[in-house]
């Protein structure tokens, strides 16, 4: 059987595109370049203890970071959060705990709070930057969720989040 020449460069043309084709796709779909992978050592999400907490009548799902690795690693590498899952962190000493989103991919809204749960400050934070964000109050715990989320349930500085773990004795 005898193909005209003009029909065996067609051939060959649709050969050769379709798997650089299928590359570029590839190439272009894949994760973000500023993706970052868990590093070697770095806590997976499920391993972290998690608690439910309630903001009025909105149930949280957080992740609890009460120790000094959990904290320093926070939400870092993670790609994203539920609608109502976020992170707290507990610090068993009244004082202003600045935070920043290093190697954070998602933004996040933070609440910082006293002992018994009273949010102090709210802040906003890009993902990825070095900006510190402090709040102006001491307080024991923050809660870290998606951006924009506090605002969104109306959720304000003097409202209360319970079901906080207790705080360690010193």
């Amino acid at each position: 059987m005898r193909f005209p020449l003009r029909s065996l460069i067609a051939r060959f043309a649709v050969a050769v595109a379709l798997p650089l084709a299928a590359l570029s796709f590839v190439a272009t779909t894949a994760a973000p370049a500023h993706a970052q992978q868990m590093p070697p050592g770095a806590k997976q999400p499920s391993e972290f203890p998690r608690v439910k907490l309630t903001a009025g009548m909105f149930v949280i799902d957080a992740a609890v970071a009460a120790n000094d690795a959990d904290r320093e690693q926070g939400l870092m590498y993670r790609s994203s959060l539920g609608p109502n899952e976020g992170m707290l962190f507990v610090f068993n000493e009244h004082a202003v705990h600045c935070f920043w989103m290093k190697n954070t991919l998602i933004p996040l809204s933070i609440a910082f709070m006293r002992a018994d749960g009273t949010i102090t400050d709210i802040d906003e934070m890009q993902a990825e930057t070095t900006d510190n964000h402090c709040p102006k109050n001491n307080g024991e715990f923050a809660l870290e969720m998606p951006k924009g989320w506090f605002t969104s349930k109306g959720i304000k500085p003097g409202m209360k989040i319970q079901g906080l773990p207790p705080l360690q004795q010193q």
